[in-house]
C-alpha cells in the first residue's frame, strides 16, 4: 500500500506542475509576454544583435531543417575537439588524459542529439571544463532544438502559408532564456542545498570510519573481521594472508548540481558520475530523488498540454497526454509487479526475504539503493526509459526479465510515451497521422488533424519518423550480436547477453543513454556503430517532422463537420494507443522472444 501511494503521489505531482508550465511554455514559444520578460528581453535583443539574427524573419521547413543540421554540427565539432584536448585544456584540476577519437566522436554525437550515452566515466575520465563547459551546454541546446522543432510543426497545423514555420534562432534562443535556464536554475539550487557537490576543487581522499579488508584482486571479503592493531583480518575465524586493509577513498569534487539539474529537465540524462543517480553526491536522498523523478518527464508532459494551448483547443493536448499517461501507468505497473515479486531463485529454500516489511523494501533489491527501495527506483527507471532521459538510481542489468523487457520496449515504442523534450510530442504527432490515416479509411472519409487534411506525402513522412527508431534499433544490434569484439566483452551469454546488446541500441536508437551495461561499451566498433545509431535516430525524425510542416502550412483549413473524426475523446486515446503498442509489438516481438522473454521462461521452467 505504501508502494502504491508513492506512485500515485509522483503521478499527481506531475500533472499539477505540468498543466501551467504547459501554460507559459505556449506563451513563451508564441512570443506572448510572460512574467519574465522584463528581465530577459533585454538579453534576448543582445544575442539577435551579435548573431546577427532578424526577430521577425520565418524559415521555410527546408530551412528550419538547415539550420538545425549546421548549428548540430558546428557543436558537435567544439565538442569533439574538446574531448580530444581535454589534457591541454584549463579547468583539469585531476589531469584528466585526452579521449581517443572513437570515445571523443560518440561522446559528442550523444549529446548533440540529446541522448547522453555514457561510454565513458565521468569522474575518471572527463575534466572539469569538459563536463561543465562542454556537456553542460549542449544539455541545454539539444532540448531546446527538441523544442524548436516541436512548435515549427505545430505551427504547420495552425498558421498560414504567409507566416512560415518559424525562426529557427529565435526559438532556441527564447526555449533556453525563458524556459531551461530559470528552471535548471531553481533546481540547481535545490540540489546543492540537499547535499549535490557544486564546486572546482579537485577530488579529495578521505578517512573511512570503518576500514574495509579486499582480496588481492581488490574484491571486497564480506564478514571480514580486522584486527587493527596487528593488521591481520580474519574471514571465519582464518587469517587472510594476503587481504589488504583499505582505510582511505577518493571522493570525487567538481560543478556536479548545475548539471544535473539540467541533464533531468532536459531529459539528457547523463550524469557527473559514473553510476548517474546511484551516487549519493548526485542524489544524497529522498528529497532529491523526488525532485529528480519528476523533473525527468516535467516538461514533456507540460509540452502535451502547450499542444492544446497552442492550437486553442486544450482538449487536444489532454488526449494525447491521456494516451501517453495510460501507457505510462500499464508499463510502471508491470515493472512494479515484477520487481516486487522478485524471482523464484531469490526466494529458493529461503535464501533470501522477499517480504516487504516495514524494515525492508523485499522485492528484488539487488543493484537497487536501499535507502530509495523498490518503489523509489522502479518509478525512476518506468519515467527514464519513457522520456528520452537515460538517467538512473539503480542497476537496470539487475531487473527481473519482465522488468528489464518493459524499460525496453518503453524505449522501442520510438520514445513517444512523453519521450524526449520536444521530441517525444512531435514523434507521437506522427503516430496520431498515421492513426487518423488508419480510421478515415475505416470510415471512409479523407482524414484529417487540427483542420488539416493529411494526404499521401504526410503519410510517407509520418511513416518514415515511426519507423526511424525500429530500423536504427533492429539493424545495428543485429550487426553487433554477430561481432567476435562485443560478444567476447559480455558477462552474459544466452539470453541475457542478448537483452544487453539489444537494450545498448535500443537506448542509442532511442536517443535514450540508459544503459544494461554487462559488456564493454568502450571499444571502437561500439562507440563507432552507436554513434551512428544516434544521428540517425535524432535527425531523420526532425527531418520528418519539419517536411510535413512545411507541406501542411500551404494547406487551408477545413470546417469542422459532423462527419469529422474527433482527436480528443476517448476512442480516439484508446485508438492512437493501440497502433503505438501494434508497431512496437511487430518491430520487436521476435528480438524480444530471443531476449528478456526467452530469459523469462527459463528462469520460471
Amino acid at each position: 500500500m505504501n508502494n502504491i501511494m508513492q506512485y500515485v503521489f509522483f503521478i499527481i505531482i506531475l500533472i499539477v506542475l505540468a498543466i501551467p508550465l504547459g501554460q507559459y511554455i505556449k506563451k513563451v514559444m508564441n512570443g506572448e509576454q510572460v512574467f519574465l520578460t522584463k528581465l530577459l528581453l533585454p538579453g534576448e535583443k543582445i544575442f539577435y544583435k551579435l548573431l546577427g539574427i532578424n526577430s521577425t524573419e520565418s524559415m521555410t521547413g527546408k530551412e528550419y531543417f538547415k539550420s538545425v543540421l549546421w548549428f548540430s554540427v558546428l557543436s558537435f565539432m567544439v565538442l569533439f575537439v574538446m574531448g580530444c584536448l581535454q589534457n591541454n585544456l584549463p579547468f583539469n584540476p585531476q589531469h584528466m588524459r585526452n579521449l581517443n577519437w572513437d570515445l571523443s566522436f560518440n561522446t559528442a554525437v550523444s549529446f548533440i542529439t540529446n541522448t547522453n550515452w555514457q561510454a565513458y566515466n565521468g569522474e575518471l575520465q572527463l575534466s572539469y571544463l569538459v563536463q561543465f563547459m562542454g556537456l553542460t551546454t549542449q544539455n541545454f541546446v539539444s532540448p531546446a532544438a527538441g523544442i524548436a522543432v516541436l512548435f515549427a510543426f505545430i505551427r504547420g497545423f495552425v498558421k498560414k502559408s504567409s507566416d512560415g514555420i518559424g525562426n529557427f534562432w529565435v526559438d532556441i534562443i527564447r526555449s533556453i532564456l525563458y524556459i531551461l535556464l530559470p528552471l535548471s536554475f531553481v533546481f540547481a539550487v535545490i540540489l546543492s542545498s540537499q547535499g549535490v557537490i557544486q564546486n572546482f576543487r579537485p577530488g579529495e581522499t578521505v578517512r573511512l570510519l570503518e576500514p574495509v579488508a579486499a582480496d588481492s584482486n581488490g574484491n571486497i571479503l564480506k564478514n571480514a573481521v580486522i584486527n587493527e592493531k596487528t593488521g591481520l583480518v580474519y574471514v571465519n575465524g582464518k587469517i587472510i594472508d594476503d587481504a589488504e586493509i583499505i582505510e582511505q577513498e577518493f571522493v570525487p569534487m567538481g560543478p556536479g548540481a548545475s548539471q544535473i539539474a539540467i541533464k533531468q529537465l532536459g531529459t539528457n540524462g547523463g550524469g557527473f558520475m559514473g553510476t548517474n543517480s546511484a551516487h549519493p553526491l548526485e542524489n544524497p536522498n529522498t528529497m532529491t530523488n523526488i525532485l529528480e523523478i519528476i523533473a525527468i518527464l516535467l516538461i514533456p508532459a507540460a509540452l502535451c498540454f502547450s499542444l492544446g494551448y497552442f492550437v486553442k483547443d486544450v482538449r487536444q493536448g489532454r488526449s494525447v497526454f491521456m494516451a501517453m499517461l495510460l501507457m505510462l501507468l500499464i508499463f510502471l505497473c508491470v515493472i512494479a509487479v515484477n520487481e516486487q515479486n522478485a524471482t523464484p531463485q531469490l526466494a529458493q529454500n529461503g535464501a533470501v526475504d522477499i517480504a516487504a516489511t516495514n524494515a525492508q523494501a523485499g522485492g528484488n533489491m539487488e543493484g537497487k539503493e536501499a535507502r530509495f527501495g523498490i518503489a523509489g527506483s522502479t518509478i525512476w527507471t518506468s519515467f527514464t526509459t519513457a522520456a528520452s532521459n537515460g538517467s538512473v538510481n539503480s542497476m537496470l542489468d539487475s531487473y527481473t526479465p519482465l522488468g528489464g523487457l518493459v524499460a525496453m520496449l518503453q524505449m522501442q515504442l520510438g520514445e513517444v510515451i512523453f519521450g524526449g523534450v520536444g521530441s517525444g510530442l512531435y514523434g507521437m504527432m506522427a503516430f496520431i497521422i498515421l492513426t487518423v490515416f488508419i480510421a478515415g479509411l475505416m470510415v471512409g472519409r479523407t482524414p484529417e488533424y487540427l483542420g488539416k487534411k493529411i494526404e499521401p506525402y504526410e503519410m510517407k513522412w509520418a511513416v518514415f519518423i515511426c519507423l526511424a527508431t525500429p530500423i536504427a534499433i533492429l539493424i545495428f544490434s543485429g550487426i553487433a550480436a554477430c561481432v567476435p569484439e562485443v560478444i567476447n566483452s559480455l558477462n552474459n551469454h544466452g539470453p541475457h547477453g542478448l537483452s544487453e546488446i539489444l537494450y545498448t541500441y535500443s537506448s542509442t536508437g532511442a536517443n535514450n543513454g540508459s544503459a544494461f551495461a554487462g559488456f564493454n561499451a568502450n571499444i571502437p566498433f561500439v562507440n563507432i556503430t552507436t554513434g551512428i545509431c544516434m544521428l540517425f535516430a535524432r535527425f531523420l525524425p526532425i527531418a520528418g517532422a519539419l517536411a510535413i510542416a512545411d507541406n501542411l502550412i500551404k494547406k487551408k483549413k477545413i470546417a469542422v463537420t459532423a462527419g469529422t473524426l474527433s482527436t480528443s475523446n476517448a476512442m480516439f486515446v484508446f485508438l492512437l494507443i493501440f497502433v503505438v503498442l501494434l508497431i512496437g509489438a511487430l518491430s520487436f516481438l521476435p528480438a524480444l522472444s530471443l531476449g528478456p522473454i526467452a530469459e523469462y521462461i527459463k528462469m520460471v521452467s
